[in-house]
C-alpha cells in the first residue's frame, strides 16, 4: 500500500529567499534520493492555514518509516527548521486527489 508523507509549516518571516533556495537545490533532491516521490505542494496565500503543505509518496509504509528513521531525514528536518517554524507531519495512506 502506498502512503503519503503531508508536511506543513510557515516561512520564517524575512528568510523567504533563503527557504526558497534550500528547497530547490537541498530539500527535494535530498528527498528524491531518500526514496521519496514528490506528490504535491501548496502555497497558502490567505487565510489561517499553515503557509506550505507538501506531500511526498512512498510505495509501503515500511519504506516510510525507514526513511523518517534515517538520520539523513533528522539532519534534512533540523536544516529546514533554520527557515521554517510551525512544522508538522503526518503519514497517511495515499489517495487521489487532494488530502488533509
Amino acid at each position: 500500500m502506498a502512503v503519503k508523507l503531508l508536511m506543513t509549516w510557515d516561512i520564517v518571516p524575512g528568510r523567504e529567499q533563503e527557504y526558497f533556495e534550500f528547497v530547490v537545490r537541498d530539500l527535494i533532491p535530498r528527498m528524491q534520493k531518500l526514496g521519496l516521490q514528490p506528490n504535491d505542494a501548496w502555497y497558502t496565500y490567505y487565510g489561517d492555514q499553515p503557509q506550505i503543505m507538501s506531500s511526498w509518496l512512498a510505495n509501503s509504509l515500511a519504506k516510510m518509516e525507514e526513511v523518517l528513521d534515517s538520520d539523513e531525514w533528522h539532519d534534512l528536518v533540523q536544516e529546514l527548521l533554520d527557515y521554517v517554524e510551525d512544522f508538522n507531519y503526518k503519514i497517511i495512506e495515499a489517495r487521489t486527489g487532494f488530502q488533509l
